[in-house]
């Protein structure tokens, strides 16, 4: 079970790029959406900045190698945190 979903796009994380205190993020990409951590989703609004941003895109993989073959975009956007959606 997941631990943590980015506030961008939804994509589980088995440990948080923000820290156990949840405030100490550690500047990483998000795998799908590119967030940087700590910057991109620093607050509700930039998180839905960049949200916006990447869906216009096409909502494409950074790392398109990492791209699970039955992705669904619908299903993981829900797994947002309420606070950033």
């Amino acid at each position: 079970m997941s631990l943590w979903y980015c506030r961008v796009c939804g994509l589980a994380y088995d440990e948080s790029p923000w820290g156990q205190d949840d405030r100490t993020p550690d500047f990483t990409f998000c795998e799908c959406c590119g967030a940087e951590f700590g910057y991109n989703d620093y607050s509700p609004e930039s998180a839905r900045r960049h949200r916006s941003r990447w869906l216009e895109q096409g909502a494409g993989w950074f790392y398109p190698n990492l791209q699970p073959t039955e992705w669904s975009p619908a299903s993981q956007l829900a797994n947002i945190p309420k606070r950033f959606q």
